[in-house]
């Protein structure tokens, strides 16, 4: 009877490691890293396994990942606004508008889609706000094209949104392959 509780235990924290790491790649689609979620199903495979698979070490690459994919987001984000002549500001704005529209683009009826619609559409209206404003103020009236200037500082908020999007997602993803070989195989 005790080695039938220990199997179903077994199962158990292998099936919760699983939805972890499920968890984790689709919250990346979202543009939240869910690398941290693959990550802590290793730490907890490392504690409940006997064999102490799939390891600190690995645990630790896996950590260590998520802190880099952190440091990614960050530079990323900023880098597509000020390497086409946008302020910080512009950069804080898109990063918020993009969390209001990935929560509002989760009202259309499509799923994930819309979410990333609404997080593209979100970004690129907070930072052009934010952009148009600015140029304005630098202008002091004088005549200019600046909506075009914004939204070209807007569309680079928006690929670097998508272009972080897509590196949390294959960064989770390929954790949680590797994570799953290491464990299948020992």
């Amino acid at each position: 009877m005790a080695e039938f509780f220990q199997q179903a235990a077994s199962w158990g924290f292998h099936g919760a490691a699983f939805l972890l790491c499920v968890t984790g790649v689709f919250l990346s689609l979202l543009s939240f890293t869910g690398s941290w979620l693959v990550a802590g199903a290793a730490a907890l495979l490392t504690v409940v396994r006997a064999d102490g698979e799939p390891g600190w070490v690995l645990t630790g690459v896996l950590l260590g990942l998520c802190v880099a994919i952190e440091v990614v987001d960050a530079v990323a984000g900023s880098l597509g606004i000020t390497r086409r002549g946008g302020s910080r500001a512009a950069g804080w704005a898109a990063l918020g508008g993009g969390f209001v529209g990935m929560f509002a683009g989760g009202l259309i009826p499509v799923p994930l889609l819309g979410s990333v619609i609404g997080m593209c559409a979100g970004s690129f209206a907070a930072a052009f706000w934010v952009e148009r404003r600015r140029l304005e103020r630098e202008a002091a009236g004088a005549a200019g094209d600046h909506d075009a200037r914004a939204a070209h500082i807007a569309t680079g908020a928006v690929w670097a949104r998508l272009a972080v999007m897509l590196i949390k997602t294959l960064a989770a993803l390929g954790m949680a392959v590797v994570l799953g070989y290491r464990v299948w195989t020992t």
